[in-house]
């Protein structure tokens, strides 16, 4: 017999039955309350069993929560005990050694920030290791929301409550170009030129789209976009290969072998920053990474 759940959801158990309030289990846990409903499902799959009758006003624990109490409560002492049993000093150093910092990022920063932050990283004396998730912006935020990774590094997205942005710099969207495009020249390009050409857009759903879509709505404009992807990366492809153009944001144009012109539109731009949860205590490992990334964006 397979265990398909694990620590975490036994504490999002005890965290309701306590508070008796999702909400206030998730602000417990420091903890969305998205995340501690996934929880609590993911634990009733796995028991086969109803543990909370939800209704608007109350949140009441079924028969098998009770049942249920006493031996989470043993299972997660247990596993406290064991954790502190092993925490002498070499273990202690081990882990300082083999540390894990987790950092959700949106590609389009990777090259600009996120490269010459981890090589500055390395250059303090740093060795921990570092897991990089690329995701979409609304995936970087439920990533650091949900305690996935330690921090993200995205535009500003939709905040829950666990979460806060800090800014570090403001970005414009320009118009990508083939370096031997008739307009690869030109010092700006309106929203009127956009319709002469064959445009790149982000797909709908995406924060970059977004912003695109309300520029356009603020200049009163249309476009007609010839194609449509979801990665940066897609479409500075595209660009090379003469596809057309494609509006990008300034971040992606390090290194890229096109030329990225400035919209007339100045409002067209995304603030960048650092995702991170609400009261949560960073180490001293993550706190340097962080400080690594400020440094690179001043």
């Amino acid at each position: 017999m397979s265990i398909n759940y694990d620590f975490g959801d036994l504490e999002a158990f005890l965290a309701v039955k306590d508070t008796g309030s999702f909400h206030k289990a998730g602000t417990k846990l420091n903890l969305s309350q998205s995340a501690i409903t996934r929880r609590i499902r993911k634990l009733e799959d796995a028991l086969d069993s109803q543990l909370f009758v939800r209704t608007t006003r109350s949140v009441k624990p079924t028969l098998a929560a009770k049942r249920l109490q006493a031996r989470a409560e043993a299972m997660l002492e247990d596993a406290r005990e064991t954790s502190e049993a092993m925490r002498d000093e070499s273990v202690a150093f081990a882990h300082q050694r083999n540390a894990l910092i987790t950092v959700a990022v949106i590609p389009t920063v990777i090259e600009r920030i996120v490269l010459p932050a981890l090589q500055q990283f390395r250059d303090d004396g740093y060795s921990a290791r570092v897991r990089i998730l690329d995701l979409a912006t609304n995936e970087v935020a439920d990533a650091v929301a949900e305690g996935e990774a330690d921090f993200g590094i995205s535009s500003i997205p939709s905040l829950e409550a666990t979460t806060q942005f800090e800014p570090l710099f403001e970005e414009q969207i320009v118009v990508a170009l083939p370096k031997n495009h008739p307009l690869a020249d030109s010092h700006e390009i309106g929203w009127n030129d956009l319709r002469e050409l064959s445009l790149i857009l982000p797909s709908r759903g995406t924060g970059n789209r977004v912003l695109i879509d309300e520029a356009l709505a603020r200049a009163r404009q249309k476009v007609t976009w010839s194609f449509e992807v979801v990665r940066t990366a897609t479409s500075l492809e595209m660009v090379r290969n003469g596809l057309g153009a494609a509006l990008i944001p300034e971040s992606a144009m390090v290194g890229a072998e096109v030329v990225g012109i400035p919209l007339k539109d100045a409002s067209l731009k995304r603030s960048i920053g650092i995702l991170r949860r609400t009261n949560h205590v960073e180490t001293s490992n993550v706190k340097a990474l962080m400080k690594a990334v400020k440094h690179i964006t001043e």
